[in-house]
């Protein structure tokens, strides 16, 4: 069960991470320097030698974009990029002999291949070329802040089918007994039964309409009087504490900013481009 809605839960996740891990980028290992030389840059590992069906561009591009993926440089590295290369020149010739590019359908594949290429090498740039003003990022960044208010909650909850299920919990909670053994009796979300009931912190807006408000209108230390309904089925909530919340700062989150907000920024650049050549 999933309490919180889709939309408003990925950017307060989004919030909720307001610092990226950087990874370095994996260094080659370093060849001996010569003793002649010491202060020269280390040399990375040669590619081990071999009949090459490629060109060396190829070799290049395929090497730097597996170093970008966290490949550490290594000879095994570099034989295995002269492998793949040589095997796929291979494959293509093969193919080539059966005919295979001269195939309508293969051929409208590679145009496409080729397309698509080109086209992201195109959205990169425009996107470098135009970033989204910060005044709109300031903008979401408000309506984001705004949805999460200015309080936390720590809230604990047990879900159950029916409302007379519910209403005999709270009768027991009345007669003094306590909610997290009841939550594990009772309830039936797995996700925090066996924690009673846990939900830990949470701001309001992180949850569905009925069961936020009923957060903002339970005082500290007290459960709801009465069952909470949601499209999940009946609850009763405790609000155990509240504390003011804990919003990270616009350059904190200004990169899932942009990464929020740059898909609507490039519809709409798509847009005028299709209205500008009527189509």
């Amino acid at each position: 069960m999933n309490l919180k809605p889709f939309a408003l839960g990925a950017v307060l996740a989004m919030f909720a991470a307001t610092a990226v891990a950087q990874t370095p980028a994996p260094k080659s290992p370093a060849a001996p320097a010569k003793a002649a030389a010491p202060a020269a840059a280390p040399a990375a590992p040669a590619a081990p030698a071999g009949k090459a069906l490629y060109p060396q561009a190829q070799y290049d591009l395929m090497l730097k974009e597996r170093l970008a993926q966290g490949t550490p440089d290594s000879p095994e590295l570099r034989n295995a990029v002269r492998e793949e290369l040589n095997t796929r020149e291979l494959l293509a010739r093969e193919a080539k002999k059966k005919g295979l590019d001269k195939n309508a359908d293969i051929k409208t594949q590679m145009d496409l291949a080729a397309q698509t290429v080109l086209v992201r090498s195109y959205v990169q740039d425009w996107v470098k070329a135009n970033p989204i003003p910060d005044a709109d990022l300031h903008k979401e960044y408000d309506a984001i802040k705004a949805q999460i208010g200015d309080k936390e909650y720590k809230v604990s909850h047990i879900l159950v089918d029916k409302e007379d299920e519910a209403k005999q919990i709270i009768a027991d909670l009345q007669k003094g007994q306590k909610f997290a053994d009841l939550a594990k009796q009772h309830s039936k979300d797995p996700g925090s039964k066996d924690k009673g009931g846990d939900l830990d912190w949470n701001a309001p807006a992180n949850f569905v309409k009925p069961f936020a408000d009923a957060i903002i209108a339970t005082p500290k230390g007290k459960f709801t009087p009465t069952p909470v309904q949601t499209q999940f089925g009946w609850h009763v909530i405790y609000v155990e504490d509240v504390r003011p919340a804990k919003v990270p700062t616009f350059e904190e989150v200004k990169p899932q900013l942009v990464q929020r907000m740059q898909p609507q920024y490039l519809d709409k650049y798509f847009k005028e481009l299709r209205a500008k050549n009527g189509v």
